[in-house]
């Protein structure tokens, strides 16, 4: 596998049983994402771009196919493994931000730092750091009915990186924000990746938001990449 990638997939397919029907999500994929690059997938609904995500994100594991990440075949990987390598090498950047509701902005935070058994001293000094990253330090014993959205995706990001991984998914983390804000986000998004050396998987559907910061665009269809831009 060539040193400089970061995601290595090879026909995946992933089907799902429904009844005694079968459905095929993914239809021999293959992509390959190198350290540091920035690229969003597109596709209308139902084209498959949510089943690629929750395999790439080792949410999920293919029918089908191989799936290398940082070098590791995680394709026959159990769940307790993938779940494993999930929680140390990708984080993940939702839409709808998936804050606890009646839990500060720093609470928030740690959550991914207490599932991996971090102390408590090291979880409240790791949390402060990601979110002073993100600007929101200051807000940190606010309460996510207290904040903007735009500061609750702030609060998302910082929680996604708060585990130092290489690989950031981010599924639509703009489409709900009024279109400034969005600007905003995008902006943030690049620094870090700057600053970090991330790697981002973006989920779009809005070509004019990742035209301009994407170094690659993948559209799916039925189940399949069918075209990859630069």
């Amino acid at each position: 596998m060539e040193n400089n990638l970061i995601i290595d997939a090879r026909d995946l397919t992933k089907t799902y049983q429904m009844g005694v029907v079968a459905v095929q999500a993914l239809r021999g994929v293959d992509l390959k994402v190198e350290a540091g690059e920035f690229l969003a997938i597109m596709g209308s609904s139902g084209s498959g771009k949510s089943t690629l995500m929750n395999l790439l994100g080792c949410l999920d594991s293919p029918s089908e196919g191989n799936y290398y990440l940082h070098d590791q075949d995680v394709s026959q990987l159990s769940d307790t493994q993938l779940a494993h390598v999930r929680n140390k090498e990708i984080g993940f950047v939702f839409q709808m931000f998936n804050l606890l509701p009646r839990t500060t902005a720093l609470a928030n935070v740690e959550v991914p730092l207490l599932y991996s058994g971090v102390g408590a001293g090291e979880r409240r000094q790791r949390a402060l750091r990601a979110l002073e990253e993100v600007g929101l330090k200051h807000r940190a014993y606010h309460y996510p009915n207290e904040l903007s959205g735009g500061q609750c995706q702030r609060i998302g990001i910082a929680r996604s990186l708060v585990l130092n991984p290489r690989l950031i998914i981010c599924d639509e983390p703009v489409s709900s924000l009024d279109v400034s804000i969005q600007a905003q986000i995008i902006n943030l998004l690049e620094d870090l990746q700057e600053e970090f050396n991330l790697t981002y998987l973006f989920i779009a559907h809005d070509l004019s938001v990742v035209r301009h910061i994407s170094d690659r665009i993948a559209v799916m269809y039925l189940g399949k990449i069918v075209e990859l831009t630069t």
